[in-house]
């Protein structure tokens, strides 16, 4: 090995004393799931708990940055930016998206996919009007996007790195939640 991989293989991972993630016992459906991790995460004081990596495509290829999230509704997970931004002109040409919270203090990665939508202009233009730099001057290219998820994936993970996942699938008007489970754990 290098000494670079020898020196981050003996940096420290996870912090001993973290939360578990029981599969048998989390609720039917994933957003209560993130929420709860998510007011964890606040309440723990971890630094923009809300930040997430959002991943587009771009000629078929991923093209992740880091965002903030905005709300979560019926309209699913909200995210802004300009609609001819390059992440604009990707969900344009391609609304397939990802995102991935991490809480490193508690262990916890949350993954997201579904098809992004457009909301409509009120909501943007009232994200726009709540954002430091706000001028007073409306931004017709600003728009607050919506990931409708059709799949989550929740990871605890472990000291032993035998992380504990849990997926859900959009199944007709609900959900379908296992343990995903990979060769090694």
């Amino acid at each position: 090995m290098s000494e670079l991989a020898d020196r981050l293989r003996a940096l420290p991972s996870f912090p001993e004393d973290m939360p578990g993630l029981d599969p048998d016992s989390v609720p039917e459906d994933p957003a209560e799931l993130f929420l709860s991790w998510l007011e964890d995460a606040i309440a723990s004081g971890a630094r923009q708990p809300h930040a997430l990596t959002f991943q587009t495509l771009a000629d078929g290829a991923p093209v992740g940055r880091t965002l903030i999230l905005k709300n979560l509704d019926e309209h699913g997970l909200h995210v802004s930016t300009h609609r001819t931004s390059r992440k604009g002109e990707q969900l344009a040409d391609d609304p397939r998206a990802a995102m991935t919270f991490f809480w490193r203090e508690s262990g916890r990665q949350v993954q997201v996919v579904g098809e992004v939508v457009a909301l409509d202009e009120a909501t943007s233009q009232a994200d726009w009007a709540s954002r430091p730099s706000y001028d007073g001057s409306p931004n017709p290219d600003w728009q607050v996007y919506a990931l409708q998820p059709a799949w989550y994936e929740f990871t605890q993970s472990r000291m032993d790195r035998k992380h504990v996942r849990v997926g859900y699938r959009r199944a007709g008007g609900g959900w379908m939640h296992e343990r995903v489970t990979t060769p090694g754990g």
